[in-house]
């Protein structure tokens, strides 16, 4: 007998020349649009010049976002304020949107721990987390208190493709899986774990099929389609938020 697998397809609307390839919902109109577009322009003015900074010895260890702008606003703009976000160390867009202004996110990366202490929607969310893959056990513990307690809200924690290498996020997922936690993983797969390639990462075709093992859904998603990613992660929190877990 010879088993062959089905890829996962890859979801999104807008491909890399721009052209819609499939109509988008009525929920991503034109405000939908403009705001996205202006928030990543500005997330990527902001980390090009924290990275200036970085450069001429003015800012100290920085993690630039450069080129994964749409990941963060599309997460950000489909999470509710009611959610718990648990960041990794590429989330200034997401942070951004849930009421960190750059002054603090600044004062973190100099090294001001007050730049952890959020408020206003924030004020419920965990700072970064530099350690792979710590922050996806943490989220588990979020959505299983959450679960017990009754709440119609979710935890979302992201991560890069690297820490689907380490135990915890397998941990993680598993107990996702056999607990239906409202939980949500968002792997933000920019092809390198800071200096190793994905190809020896995985022996999987895409990350989001680690997924089926798990007994959770998956989805692999275009992360340079705005709209693609906050339609995703907006399915995904939807279903979270009514206790079927993700």
């Amino acid at each position: 007998m010879q088993y062959t697998s089905k890829p996962y397809q890859q979801h999104r609307f807008i491909n890399a020349d721009g052209a819609v390839e499939s109509p988008l919902p009525d929920y991503l109109d034109a405000d939908f649009l403009l705001k996205s577009y202006r928030t990543m322009v500005m997330i990527r003015t902001f980390d090009q010049r924290v990275v200036a900074l970085q450069r001429t010895g003015q800012m100290g260890t920085y993690a630039s976002c450069l080129g994964q702008e749409a990941i963060g606003t599309g997460i950000g703009l489909a999470l509710g304020k009611q959610d718990v976000f648990l960041p990794y160390y590429r989330d200034q867009a997401t942070q951004y949107l849930r009421d960190v202004p750059f002054q603090q996110q600044l004062q973190y990366w100099g090294g001001d721990e007050w730049g952890n202490h959020f408020t206003g929607t924030a004020a419920q969310d965990f700072p970064n987390s530099v350690p792979i893959a710590t922050q996806v056990t943490h989220a588990a513990g979020v959505a299983s208190a959450i679960k017990i307690r009754g709440e119609k809200r979710c935890a979302l924690v992201t991560c890069g493709e690297g820490a689907t290498s380490r135990g915890d996020f397998y941990e993680a997922m598993n107990l996702a899986g056999v607990w239906q936690l409202p939980m949500v993983m968002v792997v933000n797969n920019n092809q390198w774990a800071i200096s190793v390639p994905r190809s020896i990462q995985t022996g999987a075709e895409t990350i989001a099929q680690k997924a089926v093992a798990a007994g959770i859904e998956g989805f692999q998603v275009d992360g340079n389609d705005v709209s693609a990613v906050f339609d995703a992660v907006r399915h995904a929190v939807n279903k979270a938020h009514q206790g079927k877990g993700v």
